[in-house]
């Protein structure tokens, strides 16, 4: 699943991000940032209508995203998340 598909306060653990094309500055500035396999990531808010930016929280950091962006990093959800399924 990718970031963009976790609903609001939901926590996910980082999966990868994937480059577009080589090579993507973007995806890897994502990772130098922190969006790194294992690292638990959760949403904190969505702009209304599902529009740009989203705001994502990784360790104690949050960061705005835009939805091409989070469209790149790949997740599953935490085990808490599952279980409340």
């Amino acid at each position: 699943m990718r970031l963009t598909d976790l609903s609001k306060g939901a926590t996910a653990l980082v999966e990868r991000v994937e480059d577009v094309h080589a090579p993507d500055p973007i995806a890897q500035r994502l990772r130098d940032l922190g969006f790194v396999p294992g690292e638990p990531v959760r949403v904190v808010a969505r702009a209304p209508w599902g529009a740009d930016p989203l705001l994502v929280q990784i360790g104690s950091t949050r960061f705005a995203l835009r939805r091409a962006e989070a469209q790149r990093v790949s997740v599953t959800l935490a085990a808490s998340e599952e279980s409340a399924r």
